[in-house]
């Protein structure tokens, strides 16, 4: 299995490793780079998956980008698994500038008017959306009236113009991932079957020599 571990991440261990992965991000970027090397498949198989992955990782379906990711790569005909390899171009060190120019390029395409910080607020957009979201779950049990006015300003500050402000800054970075990855896919293709027929020279060497040896030894004996 490409993600299976040898043993369990205990929860905040598995939340360390996401923020801080063992052995560090080059580390951690060079795995997802072998793997990707090591898929089966065109370079222009693989590299649609890779469009998708990374597309995936503009959208702020946080939590889903896997699903989001493996239903274009399938649509597109690309690789599922490089795909759910290439959402980590969405990780602890990029979701901020990602999130950033998302939404900057939503409220311009919806031609929303600057507001300043203390009006929108990207982290207290979400602590209001959550507080709205228990407050309605607590409202189930109670007399109280469901509150929606949280939800409402998250999805006019925050959602929507991040959902429309990161298909193109998605697009765009997504095709150059795909133009990039081709030629570095195939040269380590070919490398990587050169080194195949190498060895498989070297095997078929050994046992013709082998075969020689046997033989003369088979003389020697009569």
């Amino acid at each position: 299995m490409v993600f299976k571990r040898r043993e369990k991440l205990g929860f905040w261990r598995g939340l360390k490793e996401l923020i801080l992965p063992r052995g560090g991000w080059v580390r951690a970027f060079s795995y997802v780079k072998l793997r990707v090397g090591r898929l089966p498949g065109s370079p222009e198989y693989i590299a649609r998956g890779i469009w998708a992955g990374v597309f995936a990782a503009f959208t702020p379906f946080y939590g889903l980008h896997f699903i989001i990711a493996g239903g274009l790569a399938f649509l597109m005909r690309g690789n599922i698994i490089a795909s759910l390899l290439a959402t980590f171009f969405g990780n602890p060190l990029t979701y901020v500038p990602i999130g950033v120019v998302a939404l900057q390029s939503g409220y311009f395409l919806l031609g929303d008017a600057p507001k300043s910080d203390a009006e929108r607020s990207v982290s207290r957009g979400f602590a209001n959306a959550a507080a709205d979201l228990w407050h309605n779950f607590k409202a189930v049990f109670t007399d109280d009236l469901a509150r929606w006015s949280g939800l409402a300003r998250f999805w006019d500050d925050v959602f929507f113009p991040y959902l429309i402000g990161g298909i193109i800054p998605g697009i765009i970075c997504a095709s150059i991932m795909y133009y990039l990855s081709v030629p570095v896919i195939r040269a380590y293709q070919n490398r990587r079957k050169g080194r195949v027929k190498q060895k498989l020279a070297e095997i078929r060497e050994r046992a013709k020599m082998s075969s020689i040896q046997k033989k003369l030894n088979d003389q020697e004996g009569s």
